[in-house]
């Protein structure tokens, strides 16, 4: 049997995924994994030391947003070549393995 794994908020399921990579206790969800109608995108911006500049999304379900509550890596430096695009989850997000 297959693990997948899964984010929620706000009781809705936002991606769902068996091939997440796992970076630093955070499940990276391939970008076709994410169901596009719940995110938004933010213009937020952070760096890291190793993968470069993240860019967020704000989460939004059912007229509640959870802000930047997804980031992720356009144009990772190349340590971090592996995830570009992919999407991590914090600020609440459920992240599950069923």
């Amino acid at each position: 049997m297959v693990s997948m794994t899964i984010a929620i908020w706000n009781g809705q399921q936002l991606a769902v995924s068996d091939a997440t990579i796992v970076v630093e206790g955070n499940h990276y969800f391939p970008p076709e994994s994410i169901d596009r109608q719940f995110f938004e995108t933010s213009g937020t911006h952070s760096t890291c030391g190793w993968k470069g500049e993240a860019s967020y999304y704000t989460v939004a379900v059912d007229g509640t947003k959870n802000v930047d509550a997804a980031w992720y890596y356009p144009e990772p430096l190349p340590a971090a070549e592996n995830i570009k695009d992919y999407v991590a989850f914090w600020r609440g997000v459920e992240v599950r393995e069923n």
